[in-house]
């Protein structure tokens, strides 16, 4: 009897989709039957049905589940560090909120931010820290979280404004020498990363100015009410719960980006960061700490025998409130305050709409300015509610749930070479020098759909495309800039995806809420694909040497 081999084959196209249907499928009915709330549990559970249906093909072709298990195990520990970022910016977030840091950039910004200029400001600040800093994570989990209350104040749209914060933060990333994904990219491409800057500005530069006359547009069409820009009740609302807001307390934030200007690991520096802004609150915020720490005063028997009520003492309110503020979600005020504060502000808004509706004359102006005045007061408190809330390790919890069943999906599929027959047949496809590029970009996109990874959507197509652009005499920037127009940028749309996962958390935005309003992210691949059939800023190989020359136009 002859001995049949147990080397694995290579799957069908047709079988090589059928996992990819099967998640298509089961998140296109959590997103029917959940909304906004289908990343927390149906589409973790969705990954892994996926995952499954992705074994069992690669089962049927001889894969070994010990194989799996080892593309499994890869693909979760590339994400180990992003998992542990998480974490920390949980922490960094409560910490923040409990010292006053983000009040105190709310409180000041409110001040010099107006909701016309606030999208366009809002996506430049984010560029300009994206670019020092080289972390588009860093800066949304920094300055984007202020900038994100602000825009509130303002009655801009949350998911608006955290469209623009995105924006910014990916563009900013894209060009930055101290990049992790512009410099991974330039390495797959095999290029250097300062000619691999130079041919990213030919699309990233463009993209970001088309994003910034749409957020333009949007801020100048818009016409916010009276209610909706009165900020000053806020601004009382923010003093009133703090005892300190002031400048001083941005010495936090500024110590934590010139760590990761100066190549800080990320870990460390936003370690660094939560611990010092809950050194911050100890000293500035004994208020707050007090209330975190939800300590009640306990009744001790003195000397002579009477008892009284002893308050615990600072250190140990204050070490406590310093691990709930890290490790759990904390919040000024609770869901009976929300609940009571919500239907008091849609009280304010009736009441003052009767007023208003009363026939001409029968209210004086005191009466209408009154009314207005509860309204403002009311929305403050409203806001507060939303605003002062620090998300600690806890409130991450899903996000890493949501990233490691993505892992268990894409080391399936990757591990079984799923997802290279399904991009392989692609290459075939492209015989222009623009279909090249669209295919390279497809490609990228595709793999953070299907191995939700910003990395390996990066990797796979540089590895995939590297000798193809040789051989056709193509520059390897060109595949560069592809692979960070395509492959970076899109990661933060996909819900499941590492990156659009760790935003959306950061943010407290759904992915499909803020998706629609990233304009560069959307641009940016779209611009890199026009060029390419138009043939600007296409570089080309010498012959002689293999080195690239000056961009030149293909007709």
């Amino acid at each position: 009897m002859n001995n049949l081999t147990n080397q694995a084959k290579s799957p069908s196209l047709w079988a090589a989709l059928v996992p990819v249907f099967v998640l298509i499928g089961l998140l296109g009915l959590n997103v029917y039957l959940y909304g906004e709330d289908s990343s927390y549990g149906p589409n973790q559970i969705a990954l892994l049905m996926a995952a499954g249906a992705a074994a069992i093909v690669g089962r049927l072709y001889l894969n070994s589940f010990k194989k799996m298990l080892a593309g499994i195990e890869r693909a979760i520990g590339s994400a180990l560090v992003a998992m542990l970022i998480l974490l920390l910016i949980g922490s960094l977030a409560g910490t923040w909120m409990m010292s006053g840091v983000v009040p105190a950039m709310i409180y000041y910004g409110l001040d010099v931010l107006n909701p016309q200029s606030f999208l366009v400001a809002t996506a430049v600040v984010c560029a300009i820290v994206s670019v020092a800093t080289g972390s588009s994570w860093s800066t949304v989990a920094t300055v984007g979280i202020a900038l994100l209350g602000i825009g509130m104040a303002l009655g801009v749209s949350t998911p608006l404004t955290a469209g623009a914060i995105i924006s910014g933060a990916y563009f900013g990333d894209k060009i930055s020498p101290l990049s992790d994904t512009t410099n991974l990219a330039a390495a797959m491409a095999g290029t250097d990363l300062i000619t691999h800057i130079k041919y990213m500005l030919w699309t990233t530069v463009p993209s970001f100015v088309i994003a910034l006359i749409i957020y333009l547009l949007i801020g100048l069409g818009g016409e916010p009410t009276e209610i909706a820009g009165n900020t000053a009740a806020l601004k009382q609302e923010m003093l009133a719960n703090f005892d300190t807001l002031s400048p001083v307390l941005f010495l936090v934030p500024l110590v934590v980006l010139a760590m990761v200007i100066l190549k800080f690991d990320a870990v460390a520096a936003l370690f660094i960061g939560a611990v010092l802004g809950g050194v911050f609150a100890i000293v500035f915020q004994p208020q707050m700490v007090s209330e975190i720490a939800g300590l009640d005063d306990v009744e001790v028997v003195s000397s002579t025998g009477e008892t009284e009520m002893v308050q615990p003492s600072y250190a140990k309110r204050s070490y406590i409130a310093f691990i709930n503020s890290m490790a759990f979600e904390t919040a000024r005020y609770s869901k009976a305050d929300a609940a009571k504060f919500e239907a008091e502000f849609e009280q304010a808004k009736a009441g003052l709409k009767q007023v208003e509706a009363a026939p001409e004359g029968s209210s004086e102006a005191a009466e209408i300015d009154s009314a207005k005045q509860k309204v403002a007061e009311t929305q403050a408190k409203l806001m507060a509610v939303k605003l002062l809330k620090g998300k600690g390790m806890d409130g991450m919890l899903n996000t890493i749930w949501l990233i490691i069943t993505a892992m268990c999906f894409g080391g399936v599929m990757e591990s079984c070479g799923l997802l290279k027959r399904i991009t392989d047949p692609l290459i075939g496809m492209a015989k222009s020098t623009g279909s090249l590029i669209a295919t390279t970009a497809g490609s990228c996109i595709f793999v953070n759909a299907t191995a939700s990874d910003q990395y390996l959507a990066i990797v796979v197509p540089g590895q995939m495309f590297r000798d193809t652009y040789a051989k056709r005499g193509l520059a390897p920037q060109n595949l560069s800039r592809t692979l960070e127009d395509a492959g970076t940028v899109t990661s933060v749309l996909i819900p499941w995806n590492t990156c659009g996962a760790a935003q959306s958390a950061v943010l407290g935005v759904a992915t499909l809420a803020y998706a629609p309003f990233c304009f560069f992210n959307w641009i940016s691949p779209l611009m890199t694909i026009a060029i390419g059939f138009a043939g600007i800023g296409i570089a080309k190989l010498k012959k002689q040497d293999g080195e690239a020359s000056e961009s030149e136009s293909e007709s």
